[in-house]
């Protein structure tokens, strides 16, 4: 990756004079590091309880399928709509103040959604709920930028994922029969317990960067305007758009499939059962943690991969749906359909390549806030996919493959944007390396920021 501005270019100590050193890394960098994505694993597992407990939540809350699918579209769009506050109050606060808060937020609305006696109360709950989990990620991403090198930087976003995905699997494994053993009450109250585990060593151990790490000072008459100023310097950046298109593009077709229309498309337009429709899921959930490692090192060691891995992944996640979609007869066999999930799975790793173009393309104070704009782009198009859907299959008797025909205008719609604002981003990413080499002038082309690394 491109070192950032206020970085060495080669990650290391023997930075030329008023460049910073990179953050050193080290156990106690993993060590808060690790803090911090143990509250984000508690989120996702909070976030994606909803997931197993669907029947269940219609039976209590006595509401049909359209009012249950409110739960998740809600919770999308608050976290959506969250993300640039989030990235705002990141880098303005800090980011033990912003995760303090969100462990708080979604601890409560946790508990809420186990205590809520009615369909209204349990909507408000969830929406407490996504609210702090909003403010998860994008505090965990500045934590691996201000305590790791730049270097490190793409591997611990694919690692942050990972543990993200972990939590997903822990739902599906450990609150389903949690949930049928001891009732919705108990499962829902007794998990919320897991983010009074975290919060206390969030409080008491977390910082927001090391020692002499510290980001500059604001200089006089700073504050004024902030938020526009954020918010416009950021997007001005073609490298933060660009990150936004690549997150748009990668991560929607499994989150769509994941969050809500995979059971529903494995059972009634494959005609599996419920059980064989779960191992499929899970197995989405799986190969996401095995790509996620694979992606993190190839894209560290090589930053040319990142657009060949994000269109590729785009690319074959749309010749699996056209092929499972256009398959002759009623049903695709069995085989086709393991292959979409494992495919399916480098979904999310591929989304985790927005945020490589982002980071370069921004100073360490606006990193929060070009994150949340990055972040937006998958949630944007997961929101429009999910009701698109069920706007379609309403309208043509739930017809599964034109209603999942949405996946393909979508990602059209992003590998153009990609490719209009490529070399834009990389332009910027060559005339920042040439800026912050040291000694004499570098000859003509790319400057590779680190020894057998490329701009992509």
């Amino acid at each position: 990756m491109t070192a950032p501005v206020n970085g060495p270019v080669n990650g290391s100590a023997d930075a030329s004079p008023g460049i910073p050193a990179d953050p050193p890394g080290g156990r106690k960098a993993v060590a808060v590091w690790g803090i911090g994505v143990a509250v984000y694993f508690v989120a996702v597992i909070f976030r994606t309880s909803l997931g197993v407990a669907g029947l269940d939540a219609a039976d209590r809350f006595h509401v049909n399928a359209s009012a249950l699918a409110t739960f998740s579209l809600l919770q999308l769009l608050v976290y959506a709509g969250m993300q640039i506050p989030v990235g705002l109050m990141v880098d303005r606060l800090g980011t033990k103040k912003v995760l303090t808060l969100g462990a708080v937020l979604f601890t409560v609305g946790q508990l809420g959604f186990a205590l809520s006696p009615s369909y209204g109360m349990a909507l408000a709950a969830r929406a407490l709920l996504g609210c702090g989990d909003a403010m998860t990620f994008i505090s965990v991403l500045r934590l691996g930028t201000r305590w790791f090198p730049a270097r490190r930087g793409p591997l611990m976003a694919q690692l942050a994922g990972l543990v993200g995905m972990a939590g997903n699997l822990v739902s599906t494994l450990v609150l389903a029969p949690v949930l049928h053993g001891v009732g919705w009450t108990a499962a829902f109250a007794g998990s919320a317990v897991a983010g009074l585990v975290v919060l206390v060593p969030l409080v008491l151990f977390l910082r927001d960067h090391p020692e002499g790490h510290g980001p500059a000072p604001r200089t006089a008459g700073a504050s004024g305007g902030f938020v526009r100023r954020q918010i416009r310097e950021s997007w001005a950046e073609p490298g933060t758009r660009l990150g936004l298109w690549v997150h748009f593009t990668t991560q929607f077709p499994a989150m769509v499939f994941l969050l809500l229309w995979g059971m529903p498309f494995l059972v009634e337009a494959q005609g599996l059962s419920r059980t064989t429709a779960g191992g499929l899921l899970t197995l989405v959930v799986a190969s996401n943690m095995a790509l996620g490692l694979v992606y993190g090192q190839i894209v560290g060691r090589r930053q040319s991969a990142r657009i060949p891995l994000a269109l590729g992944t785009v690319g074959l996640t749309a010749l699996l749906w056209a092929a499972v979609l256009g398959y002759p007869g009623d049903r695709a066999p069995m085989w086709l359909l393991v292959t979409l999930c494992l495919v399916l799975g480098g979904c999310g790793p591929a989304s985790m390549i927005g945020f490589d173009f982002a980071r370069p393309a921004n100073p360490a104070e606006r990193q929060g806030t070009a994150s949340g704009i990055t972040n937006m782009g998958g949630f944007l198009a997961s929101m429009t996919t999910l009701l698109t859907v069920g706007i379609l299959l309403d309208a043509t008797g739930d017809n599964y493959r034109i209603a999942f025909s949405t996946v393909f205008v979508l990602e059209a719609v992003g590998v153009l944007n990609i490719l209009r604002l490529r070399p834009l981003a990389l332009a910027r990413e060559r005339e920042r390396a040439h800026a912050t080499v040291p000694g004499p002038a570098a000859p003509p082309g790319p400057v590779p920021t680190e020894p057998g690394r490329a701009l992509a």
